[in-house]
C-alpha cells in the first residue's frame, strides 16, 4: 500500500512513561518524555505545548494524531487515549491508535536474527507482552501474565530487566521512543482507539450502602 504524505503528526503515549512526539514524514521535529508515572494528567498537555513550541507550530498546523493504546495500567493509559480523542474532536483531525508494544518492536526490528518478546511492567508481578518475528511483526495478540508464562525468547522493553530469572533480556530498547511513534505510527497495525487494558482496573465500583434504618429496627 502506498502511503500518502500526511504532513505534521503529533503522537502521544502514556502506557508507561508520558511520551509526546512531533514529526513531519520521517523527520522528527521534537520529542518530550517525563518519567513520573503518577503525573500523567499534569504532564501530558504541557509536553504537547513544549513540542509544538520547539517546532514553531500551532495545534491548527497539525494534520494527524497517533496514540499508543497500550496495553498499560488503567489510569495512566486512559489519560493519553482520552486526551488524543479530545484533540481529535476539537481540531477535527484523524486519529490512529497503535499497540504500544508494536512501537518498541519497531525500535528493535532487524537487530536480532530470530524472534523476540516485548515486555512491559503490568505490576502485581505480571507483565504485558507480545511475541514478534525478527522483522518486528507481531505474532498473536498482546497478553498479560506472569513473566514465566511468556515465551523464553530474547526480551526487550521496560520489564526485561525486572524478571531476569524468568525472562531472557538482551541489549535493546527499554522505553518507547516517541519519535518512532510519530514517524512510524501510520505504518504499524491499527489497534483502534480504545485502551488495551487486558484486565479489569484495580478500582471497583462501590456497592449500594445498606440502609441505616434497617439496623435501627425501623421498618420502611
Amino acid at each position: 500500500m502506498i502511503m500518502t504524505e500526511v504532513g505534521l503528526v503529533l503522537a502521544l503515549d502514556t502506557s508507561t512513561l508520558v511520551n509526546v512526539g512531533l514529526a513531519r514524514g520521517d523527520r522528527v521535529l521534537a520529542t518530550a518524555t517525563v518519567a513520573d508515572q503518577m503525573a500523567h494528567v499534569e504532564q501530558l498537555m504541557p509536553l504537547v505545548s513544549e513540542c509544538l513550541d520547539a517546532a514553531g507550530v500551532t495545534p491548527e498546523d497539525l494534520d494527524q494524531l497517533i496514540v499508543g493504546v497500550g496495553p498499560g495500567p488503567f489510569t495512566g493509559l486512559r489519560v493519553g487515549v482520552v486526551t488524543a480523542q479530545i484533540l481529535s474532536a476539537v481540531l477535527d483531525l484523524p486519529l490512529r491508535g497503535v499497540c504500544s508494544l508494536d512501537v518498541l518492536a519497531a525500535q528493535f526490528a532487524g537487530a536480532h536474527p530470530g524472534g523476540f518478546v516485548v515486555a512491559t511492567d503490568a505490576r502485581r508481578r505480571e507483565v504485558y507482552w507480545a511475541a514478534y518475528t525478527s522483522a518486528g511483526v507481531r505474532i498473536g495478540d498482546p497478553r498479560v501474565s506472569r513473566p514465566s508464562d511468556a515465551p523464553r525468547l530474547p526480551t526487550i522493553g521496560p520489564a526485561a530487566d525486572l524478571y531476569t530469572d524468568q525472562l531472557d533480556p538482551v541489549p535493546g530498547p527499554r522505553s518507547l521512543d516517541p519519535g518512532v511513534l510519530a514517524t512510524c505510527g501510520l505504518t504499524l497495525p491499527e489497534a483502534g482507539q480504545e485502551p488495551l487494558y487486558l484486565r479489569h482496573p484495580d478500582a471497583r465500583e462501590m456497592t449500594r450502602p445498606k440502609s441505616v434504618l434497617r439496623y435501627q429496627g425501623v421498618r420502611r
